[in-house]
Formats: C-alpha cells, structure tokens, sequence
C-alpha cells in the first residue's frame, strides 16, 4: 500500500481504535507512576480526530496530520495533549505537500515528531518518557530508509518494533521527567505509559500499511 492520504486516514482511525482498546492498560500504567489519566485522554482525544476526519477527508498526508495536532492539543488533557500535538504538527510540516511518504520522508517526519517532543517536554533518552520509544523508531527507521532497498512496510515495521522495545526497556529506568520523577527510586519497574500509547501509535501506522 502507497503511504499516501488513504493511509494516512487509516492510520489514524487505527490509532483511535488502539487506544479506545488498550485505554483501561494506559490507564493502570499511569495509575503507578502517574496521574491514571493518560488512556482517557488519548481516548478522548483520537475519538475527537474520528470526529474531525468524519467532517470532511484531508487533501495530503501533511494535512491529516497537522488536523490531528490540532485536535489533540485541544482535547487531550496533561502533558501528552502539548507532546503529541507537537509531534504530529512537526510530522506534518516535515511531510510539506506531498502526496505520498517514501521511506526517507517517513523516517525524517519521525525524527521531527521525536525533536517536538523533546523540545517540549525537554526529555532525553533513559528518562522513562515516551522519547525512549521514539528515539529508537527514528534510528530504526533511519537506517532502513538509508540503504534505498527496503520498501515503506518494512521502514514501517521497523520502527514499531524499535518502539515496542524501547517502551519496555523503560521498565527498569528510574524516572527523570515528569509526575513520575516524584517517586524517584520507586518508579523503577514500572512501564511508561506514554512510552507505550507511541508504540500503539507506531504499530498503527504498520497495521495501516498491511
């Protein structure tokens, strides 16, 4: 399947059913070392992209994904409605007018989604945030797209399975950033929930693709 406008829409419908499927998971993983808010919130919030998507289709990629920012920023309570508002803002911009995404465009809309989200929530890699999920998706996705063999599946792959990773190596970290950095030494063993909502969103994108 061509990463085009089509995809793009698929892709986030299949995010809001993610999200509406893994919402009480999110929301026990953010009741340990958070606010227990994160999977209403991105329930809410992606239910509100459905709603806005149903209004009328986007013309480009770029268009779909700067409607999402919108929404979510305006929808989706806490920290992750300014991070995930940025990251698809920031996607959207890197993708310009283009119709359709090809293997490099798809791994530097991600370094870009990765870039707002740190400068946002200024985190880095091994503070136990979504970043430690991001950053690895970008890598991934980076050096699949750099070698011009592999097609938009398997860039895509790779970077879900990267993130997938990265969510759970965030299980032992201790916390820098965020609620969770207020429990210190006791955040450890616990995963980050915002770590795992960017991976669903990542698997989405391939499940799209299939």
């Amino acid at each position: 399947m061509e990463l085009d406008v089509a995809w793009t829409v698929k892709w986030l419908q299949l995010c809001a059913e993610a999200m509406a499927e893994h919402r009480v998971e999110l929301i026990e993983l953010d009741r340990a070392i958070g606010d227990s808010d994160h999977g209403e919130n991105m329930d809410r919030g992606f239910q509100a992209v459905l709603a806005k998507l149903a209004d009328g289709p986007p013309e480009t990629p770029s268009a779909a994904l700067k409607l999402t920012a919108m929404t979510l920023m305006s929808t989706v309570g806490g920290a992750a409605g300014p991070l995930y508002g940025t990251a698809f803002l920031r996607a959207a911009t890197s993708l310009g007018d283009a119709a359709r995404i090809d293997p490099p465009a798809w791994a530097a809309a991600l370094a870009a989604a990765r870039d707002g989200i740190v400068a946002r929530g200024k985190a880095e890699p091994g503070d136990k945030t979504m970043v430690d999920a991001w950053t690895p998706a970008v890598d991934a996705a980076r050096d699949a797209a750099d070698g011009g063999k592999a097609d938009s599946l398997a860039v895509l792959v790779a970077a879900a399975d990267a993130a997938e990773a990265g969510a759970v190596a965030t299980d032992p970290m201790v916390a820098r950033k965020g609620r969770a950095s207020y429990l210190g030494e006791r955040s450890a063993g616990h995963r980050d929930p915002g770590a795992v909502s960017s991976a669903l969103i990542l698997r989405a994108a391939v499940e799209a693709a299939a």
